[in-house]
C-alpha cells in the first residue's frame, strides 16, 4: 500500500490546533481530509484544502477516511473513539485513552475485534529530553537506577472553571492531564510499579479540579520514582532529576516541540526538535573508570515519528508503538493514585 493514509479530525481545540493537525500535514503519506467542528469553519483558516463538517457522521460514512483522530476532552472519548471502531476506522485518540480503566479494556477488545488500529497519542515518548534519559539508561551510563524525580511545574495562579481542565468533569485536571504522560514514560523505563502512594489537592480557590500531585511508585528492587506537578511554581525545578549506582543525570527546561507548532512550525523543517546547548542536560557519571562531568546533547525531538508509526502500523510495515493495552496501564495508575490520596495510604498496584 502505497497510497496515502487518509484522516479526518474529531474537534479543532488546543490539541488539534498545536499537534494533530501540524503533525499530520508534515507527513507526505499522511493526508489530513476532513475536521469536525460543529459550530465553526476557523479550520479553513489555515488548512483551506481540508473539509470542514459539522457532525462525526461526516466522517464515519465517508468510505475514502481511513483513520479517525479523536482530539476531544476525555469524558467523550469512549463515546466517539467506539464509534469510530464501529464504522470501521483505524483510531487515534488524544490522551488520556480514557476516564476508566474498564472503558480502556472495552476500547482495546472492540479494536481487536473489529480488526483496526488503535491507539493513543502518548507525543510525551518522543520528547528529546525524554528520548535522551532512555538512551542514557538503554546504555547503563547510571547504572542500577535507585531514583527518580519528573517534574511538571508551571504558573498558572488562576484557573479558569469555564475550561473542562478546570471543571469537576471526570477526566479534568492535571493528573489525568499530565500525570498520564509521567505515568507513560514511567511505565516505559521502569514497567510496572508494585506500590503507589499520592497526595492529588487543588490548590486555588478558583478551581473545581486538582491542579497538584505528588505520587511516588515503589518497586521491589529499591527502585523509587515520583512524579510531581503543581501550577504555582514561579521558579521550576528541573524536569529529570535521575540517580544509580554509578552517576546522575539532571535535565532542566522542556521539550521545545510544543512552542515551535504554536508558532506554526513544521516537523517537515530541517532540524526540527533540536534544543539549544543551554539547556542540555548534566550528567556526572563513570566511564571506563574515569569520573566524567559534563552535559549531554539533547536528542533531536520527534513527534511526527508517533503518526509515522501509525501509518506503518496500519499498513503492516512496523510493530505499533503505542499500544492501548500500556495507555490502560496509565489510567489504572491514576485510579490507584486518586484512591491512595483519597485514603490516605499506601495501595498495591494488581
Amino acid at each position: 500500500m502505497d497510497e496515502k493514509l487518509r484522516i479526518g479530525i474529531i474537534g479543532y481545540g488546543y490539541a488539534s490546533k498545536t499537534f494533530h493537525a501540524p503533525v499530520i500535514t508534515s507527513l507526505p503519506k499522511l493526508q489530513l481530509t476532513k475536521i469536525v467542528q460543529r459550530s465553526s469553519t476557523s479550520a479553513n483558516e489555515r488548512y483551506p484544502e481540508v473539509e470542514v463538517v459539522s457532525h462525526v457522521d461526516g466522517l464515519y460514512q465517508d468510505d475514502a477516511i481511513d483513520l479517525v483522530v479523536v482530539a476531544t476532552p476525555s469524558t467523550d472519548h469512549l463515546k466517539f473513539v467506539r464509534d469510530a471502531l464501529l464504522a470501521g476506522k483505524h483510531v487515534v485518540v488524544e490522551k488520556p485513552f480514557t476516564t476508566t480503566s474498564a472503558e480502556a479494556d472495552e476500547l482495546t477488545q472492540l479494536a481487536k475485534k473489529q480488526g483496526k488500529v488503535l491507539s493513543v497519542f502518548h507525543n510525551r515518548r518522543w520528547d528529546g529530553d525524554f528520548m535522551t534519559l532512555r538512551r542514557l539508561l538503554d546504555g547503563g551510563m547510571l547504572g542500577v537506577v535507585k531514583e527518580a524525580v519528573f517534574r511538571w511545574d508551571r504558573y498558572i495562579p488562576y484557573a479558569n472553571p469555564d475550561k473542562w481542565r478546570d471543571s469537576n468533569a471526570i477526566g479534568s485536571g492535571v493528573l489525568y492531564d499530565l500525570g498520564v504522560h509521567f505515568f507513560d514514560q514511567v511505565l516505559c523505563l521502569f514497567g510496572k510499579p508494585d506500590k503507589i502512594r499520592a497526595e492529588v489537592r487543588s490548590l486555588r480557590a478558583n478551581t473545581k479540579a486538582d491542579d497538584y500531585f505528588d505520587v511516588t511508585l515503589g518497586y521491589r528492587h529499591d527502585l523509587s520514582v515520583t512524579i510531581k506537578s503543581t501550577v504555582l511554581a514561579r521558579e521550576p525545578g528541573p524536569r529529570y532529576v535521575v540517580h544509580g549506582a554509578k552517576g546522575s543525570f539532571v535535565k532542566y527546561g522542556s521539550d521545545p516541540q510544543e512552542q515551535a507548532l504554536i508558532a506554526g512550525r513544521s516537523p517537515a523543517e530541517n532540524g526540527w526538535g533540536k534544543e539549544s546547548q543551554e539547556m542540555w542536560g548534566t550528567l556526572n557519571t563513570v566511564v571506563n573508570n574515569l569520573h566524567v562531568v559534563g552535559t549531554v546533547e539533547t536528542v533531536a525531538g520527534a513527534y511526527q515519528a508517533y503518526y509515522q508509526n501509525i501509518y506503518d502500523a496500519i499498513t503492516g510495515r512496523a510493530e505499533l508503538i503505542v499500544k492501548p493495552v500500556e495507555a490502560k496501564m496509565a489510567i489504572r495508575l491514576i485510579e490507584l493514585a486518586l484512591v491512595s490520596s483519597r485514603e490516605g495510604r499506601t495501595v498495591d498496584v494488581e
